[in-house]
C-alpha cells in the first residue's frame, strides 16, 4: 500500500512539475518519523503500527504540494545547517546559499578573541543569526525584523534555540540607533519587482523577496544601514542574485573596503563581503 501511495504522489508531483522526493518527505512527514527511515523496513512497520488509513490524509499534503504551497510550509520545517527552522505562511523559507555565508563569517570569527558582536539585518525566520549563535560561543546576536508575521517565527525559533538573543522589531533603516557590531550579515529582499517567480516561491511573502524596480533599491537601504552600525574594520555580508555583484560592489565601494564576490555551490556568484572603512 506504501509504495503504492507514494508511486501516485510521484507521479502527481511530476505533473505539477515538482521534485518527486517531496512525496516521500510528505509521506515520511505524516508518519513522524525521517525520510531515511521510510526505508528502513523495520523503521516503517513501526510507524505504520497504530496510524490507521492514512491515505487520505497523504493525498490532502500532496494536494497542497501541487496546489503550490511551499514545502517548508507543509511540513513546519526548514532544515538549514544543524538546525529544523520553524517556517510557515509570512516568513521566507531559508535556502542553502545562505549557509556558505554563515561558514565564512565563522571562519573569520574564529580568528578573534573574545566576544564578538553580529546584526542580522532583516532576520525573517532568525536562521542566520541563530546558526552563528549556535555554532560559535563568541557571537552574540541581534536579530532585526520589521514583518510581524515573520516575527512570530522568529521569536518561535529563538525560544527553541536561542532564548538569550535579542530580537529587534524595526526597519533597518533606523534600528538600533548608536549600536556599532563587529559583523552584519543580511539576505535582502532582492529580487526586482517584475521578475516572475515559481508559483510556490511566490507564496512566500513578497515583502521578503522584491527588492525594488532594479532589485537593488532595498540591498541599498541594508547596505546603509550595516555602514551605519559597523564598527571600523567591521565586516558585511550580503546576499544577491547571481547578476548582481557588480552593481552591489558600486553600492559598497563607498563606505567600504575589500569587496569581494563569492560564489554558492553551484558556481554562481551569490553573495558578497565588504570591510567597513
Amino acid at each position: 500500500m506504501v509504495r503504492a501511495l507514494i508511486r501516485v504522489a510521484k507521479e502527481r508531483l511530476a505533473k505539477a512539475g515538482y521534485n518527486e522526493v517531496d512525496a516521500e518527505i510528505l509521506f515520511a512527514h505524516l508518519l513522524g518519523i525521517s525520510r531515511m527511515q521510510l526505508h528502513n523496513p523495520v523503521a516503517l512497520e513501526k510507524a505504520m503500527e497504530n496510524i490507521g488509513d492514512i491515505a487520505e490524509d497523504y493525498h490532502q499534503l500532496i494536494d497542497r504540494r501541487t496546489s503550490h504551497e511551499p514545502l517548508q510550509y507543509i511540513t513546519g520545517i526548514s532544515h538549514f545547517r544543524n538546525l529544523e527552522i520553524e517556517v510557515g505562511p509570512g516568513v521566507l523559507v531559508p535556502r542553502p546559499e545562505s549557509e556558505l555565508m554563515v561558514s565564512y563569517l565563522l571562519s573569520l570569527i574564529e580568528q578573534k578573541s573574545g566576544i564578538v558582536s553580529v546584526i542580522d539585518l532583516g532576520s525573517g525566520s532568525g536562521a542566520l543569526a541563530i546558526a552563528l549563535s549556535t555554532e560559535s560561543v563568541q557571537v552574540r546576536a541581534i536579530a532585526v525584523e520589521k514583518s510581524k508575521d515573520a516575527l512570530f517565527w522568529l521569536k518561535r525559533n529563538v525560544a527553541k534555540y536561542f532564548p538569550e538573543m535579542r530580537v529587534v522589531e524595526g526597519d533597518v533603516e533606523d534600528a538600533l540607533p548608536g549600536v556599532k557590531a563587529d559583523f552584519v550579515i543580511a539576505n535582502p529582499p532582492y529580487v526586482p519587482d517584475d521578475q516572475n517567480l515559481p508559483e510556490d516561491v511566490k507564496r512566500e511573502p513578497s515583502e521578503a523577496l522584491y527588492g525594488g524596480a532594479s532589485g537593488l533599491e532595498v540591498p541599498k537601504n541594508f547596505i546603509d544601514a550595516a555602514a551605519r552600525l559597523l564598527k571600523s574594520g567591521g565586516v558585511l555580508a550580503i546576499e544577491h542574485t547571481e547578476l548582481q555583484g557588480r552593481a552591489i560592489a558600486g553600492l559598497l565601494e563607498t563606505m567600504f573596503i575589500d569587496i569581494e564576490l563569492h560564489y554558492d555551490l553551484n558556481d554562481r556568484p551569490r553573495w558578497t563581503s565588504a570591510i567597513r572603512k
